[in-house]
């Protein structure tokens, strides 16, 4: 081999050692870039289906909150039948009473209670209260036997109407209010719930009343209001199937 034929081949290896370091270099940039890029891929999969699972949590909690609230509901109707129930039961014996004390009083006049006599006046007195006592049964069985709840509203409205002195006045607003309310006429239903809070403060279902104001505040989405009769149903209503629900109810806003 003449000289420059070896100075030529020295020169080819030297430019192709030169090179070779640039082309590895190359390479390695991109293969990196390949590392990257699938670690951003994998990345972006993992962040997706982190927001997936939290949106899925997220919905899992949100229909376990409607689950509560419906298994409040039903308990709170329940305890509103069983209620309703003893209050039957009181009416009853108080009604019973009031038979046998009507037919004492008769027996001890000397007058028989199918003869006309100046007790006249007492004996229409006791059978308007029957038709009292009637139309308000009427009008709860309506609800609690036949299930026939819009035809129980114009039938506690003719009550109250009617029997504006009657003791079973604050039952029968709250009666009408709790129907109101089940056909979202939250306006309505207020004002009879009101009239149970302000007209009669010592009626037994002042408790439920301020508790279903608190309901009717929170279908609204007036979340504050629903607050605070929450926590007076608290303050003043302790232990009673109401204030358990209050407090359940305000946990939940």
């Amino acid at each position: 081999m003449s000289k420059h034929h070896f100075r030529m081949a020295l020169l080819s290896a030297a430019v192709f050692i030169a090179a070779s370091p640039t082309a590895f270099a190359k390479s390695t940039l991109v293969e990196l870039d390949e590392r990257v890029e699938k670690l951003e891929r994998v990345i972006e999969a993992r962040s997706r289906a982190q927001v997936n699972l939290a949106q899925q949590i997220d919905s899992l909690q949100e229909e376990i909150s409607d689950l509560r609230g419906v298994t409040e509901e039903h308990s709170y109707k329940l305890s509103q039948i069983l209620q309703r129930q003893r209050d039957l039961y009181q009416e009853m014996d108080s009604r019973l009473s009031a038979v046998i004390e009507k037919t004492k009083e008769i027996s001890q006049s000397g007058h028989s209670p199918l003869v006309p006599t100046t007790a006249t006046s007492n004996d229409v007195q006791l059978t308007d209260n029957l038709n009292e006592n009637e139309a308000y049964d009427r009008a709860v069985n309506m609800v609690l036997k036949d299930k026939l709840y819009d035809k129980a509203i114009p039938e506690f409205q003719s009550f109250i109407k009617t029997f504006p002195s009657s003791i079973y006045l604050p039952n029968a607003h709250y009666w009408l209010g709790q129907l109101l309310f089940n056909k979202s006429d939250f306006k309505q239903a207020s004002t009879h719930f009101n009239t149970v809070i302000d007209l009669y403060p010592d009626s037994n279902k002042r408790c439920d009343a301020l508790l279903k104001l608190g309901m009717v505040a929170q279908k609204q989405n007036n979340l504050g209001d629903a607050a605070e009769l929450y926590k007076k149903v608290l303050n003043e209503c302790a232990d009673t199937s109401a204030a358990r629900l209050a407090k359940n109810r305000l946990s939940a806003l």
